[in-house]
């Protein structure tokens, strides 16, 4: 088992290693350039990382298949968006989305 001291001293590396690491970016900006390529592949990498984690978070709840309601109110709150529809109307069609189709399944 690990002893108190051990844990204390490793959270104290664990914040000290995370605060060095948000603290390289600003420190950096100046010194390191980016070409324009590079900026484009990192947005691109970006927004594939969160498509791809809203679609596992729409599909899969824990280790298994979501409920076919959570994917259909996702569709109806992305059309919404889409439409420019106001956010609390959006999230309160999609959650009445949601527990209709439940309340029928």
């Amino acid at each position: 088992m690990i002893g108190t001291t051990a844990l204390i001293v490793a959270a104290c590396v664990l914040g000290a290693a995370t605060y060095a690491f948000r603290a390289v970016g600003p420190v950096l900006h100046t010194r390191v350039t980016v070409g324009e390529s590079t900026r484009e592949l990192m947005s691109t990498g970006a927004t594939v990382l969160l498509v791809a984690l809203c679609v596992t978070s729409t599909l899969f709840d824990g280790k298994e298949w979501a409920d076919p309601a959570r994917p259909v109110a996702i569709v109806v709150a992305g059309v919404l968006a889409w439409r420019r529809v106001p956010f609390l109307a959006l999230v309160l069609v999609a959650a009445g989305v949601a527990a209709g189709l439940r309340l029928l399944v």
